[in-house]
């Protein structure tokens, strides 16, 4: 189940009426109230999702959305399980209707409230010099915040912590016994726009990150808050230093992640996958349980549990050996 996003205030107030208004689409029930804009696994009743692709199928088929921003070629699909909203541009679509219910989401400003913490409020907490904690930030007992970090307001951080010097967290919820060090960035939004040829337009995130216990999380690390869903790291999970993770990525528990990976949006990593060096994973793929991705891969297709590729494209590891042994 989603977890309740703290960080971004919602319109509570959100009818079909203004829904097809700002996508100048055809009127719907005027009267029908929407509480929230989700994707399809996390939408409960009265929600409005998407749906652009059929490898979601199986995720249109459990969703509990009851409206779906889709395009016209996937109409007769989703009205076999939900009611459709024919736009051109899902996008772009989705885009407005985020907008609509989160109007602050575009801004990714500094944190003006955050200030030095306070002694009285995490006298069990260890503060380096130069820190600055922002409103309604939780800490836990016996963590360390190393020098010249950056905590913004309505963070959670677990006990046992250590947050390393030159740190930025925001739009996250870290577990316990969780390590970050320095120089990380966690929590900023997803490079996500809209290109045209005069003004690209920024793409709403709202999302966040959520760290479970005892992850390490290696120095210079960035990793983005999700755009719709939110970016997960499970429990045990080891990355290296400068790894990206893009929005909407999730990573199981007891992986083993090492540096210069890169994450596009979107993928899913199962539990106990190893990455080597410098592997690249593109968006929206599956990486099944158990499997063992070579140093400086690149991985365009899903690969099933218990495989070990290498190469690019990454194939099955004793066919990438066999074809490049006489070379």
């Amino acid at each position: 189940m989603k977890i309740k996003n703290p960080f971004f205030k919602k319109n509570k107030n959100i009818f079909l009426s203004d829904i097809v208004n700002v996508l100048k689409i055809k009127k719907l029930n005027e009267k029908k109230k929407i509480n929230d804009i989700n994707d399809l696994l996390n939408s409960e009743k009265n929600d409005l999702s998407f749906f652009n692709s059929l490898k979601y199928l199986d995720q249109l088929k459990k969703t509990k959305a009851e409206y779906i921003l889709t395009e016209l070629k996937y109409k007769n699909i989703v009205q076999s399980y939900c009611n459709p909203i024919v736009v051109d541009n899902i996008f772009k679509s989705v885009s407005l209707v985020t907008l609509l219910f989160y109007p602050n989401s575009l801004d990714d400003t500094v944190d003006f409230n955050a200030q030095a913490p306070k002694k009285k409020k995490y006298h069990k907490v260890n503060f380096g010099k130069n820190v600055l904690v922002g409103k309604n930030v939780k800490i836990g007992v016996n963590s360390i915040i190393g020098h010249n970090t950056i905590i913004e307001s309505n963070v959670i951080i677990g006990k046992n912590c250590l947050i390393g010097n030159n740190i930025l967290i925001k739009n996250s919820i870290i577990g316990n016994n969780v390590r970050i060090l320095d120089g990380a960035v966690i929590g900023k939004k997803g490079f996500g726009f809209f290109p045209f040829a005069d003004n690209n337009e920024r793409y709403p995130h709202i999302g966040m990150v959520i760290v479970e216990d005892n992850v390490e999380i290696g120095c210079n690390n960035t990793i983005d808050r999700g755009s719709l869903s939110d970016t997960f790291i499970g429990k045990n999970t080891f990355i290296d230093n400068q790894v990206h993770i893009a929005h909407n990525v999730s990573i199981g528990k007891n992986c083993i992640i090492t540096g210069q990976v890169g994450f596009a949006g979107s993928s899913t990593i199962g539990e106990s996958v190893q990455i080597g060096g410098q592997a690249g994973i593109s968006g929206h793929l599956k990486i099944g349980n158990n499997v063992q991705i070579a140093g400086g891969s690149g991985v365009i297709k899903n690969i099933p549990d218990n495989s070990k590729v290498m190469g690019y494209p990454a194939k099955d590891i004793r066919n990438f050996l066999k074809e490049n042994k006489s070379k």
